[in-house]
């Protein structure tokens, strides 16, 4: 073709392919209902795996899949305490010795506790 065949066709615009002789991929609707009362239908294909939730089209919410199993949970795992730390590093007997020690410390009078001032301030 010249160039002046193709000008002010708005190629990048319109295509000129039909969908004649074209056979589309096998589909299936699947639907799907949210807490608000909306039920839609989504088209996967046959061979898609097929998930257990969908954002409503209406409202946005989390849609679950009309008679299927609901969403799987995720694992996750205990919070770690402070105490669970602690038991890494030391043993029961180790703690028992360093809270003997720290207490005889106290008990002796030889940790010098600063008295801030304004503490100083409420007994007089």
């Amino acid at each position: 073709m010249s160039e002046r065949a193709l000008r002010g066709t708005r190629l990048v615009v319109t295509s000129y392919e039909t969908d004649r002789g074209i056979d589309l991929a096998p589909r299936q609707a699947v639907e799907y209902a949210c807490q608000n009362g909306h039920r839609f239908e989504m088209p996967f294909s046959v061979e898609a795996e097929i998930p257990a939730e969908w954002e409503c089209k209406v409202c946005g919410a989390q849609a679950l899949l009309v008679d299927g199993d609901g969403p799987e949970e995720k694992k996750t795992k205990p919070a770690r305490t402070h105490w669970d730390m602690l038991m890494e590093r030391r043993t029961r007997e180790e703690l028992e010795e360093v809270l003997a020690e720290r207490l005889a410390v106290l008990r002796s009078g030889a940790m010098n506790i600063a008295v801030h001032p304004r503490d100083s301030r409420k007994s007089a």
